[in-house]
């Protein structure tokens, strides 16, 4: 059930995130156009630019917790093997 619950959240907050950025950069660019194109376009991909790297922050999660999970699957097949292999 944990591991649903995990998965659920990252999963969520990653969809929030996509919409975070996508309408944030919107915002963005309608907010600094007063200020000009050129300006307003270089804010914003910077803007996105941040975002992204959040994003790979959020993935970074849940390819960490399933490394984990494999790795707990692997100890215990090689503790498994070690006592078979001492009797």
């Amino acid at each position: 059930m944990q591991k649903d619950m995990f998965e659920r959240i990252i999963n969520f907050l990653l969809g929030a995130s996509w919409a975070i950025v996508l309408f944030g950069a919107l915002i963005t660019f309608n907010i600094f156009l007063v200020l000009g194109f050129g300006l307003a376009f270089f804010i914003t991909i910077l803007y996105v630019i941040i975002s992204l790297f959040l994003i790979l922050a959020l993935d970074a999660f849940s390819v960490n917790k399933q490394r984990l999970e494999e790795t707990k699957k692997q100890t215990e097949l090689l503790e498994k093997i070690h006592s078979n292999t001492q009797k």
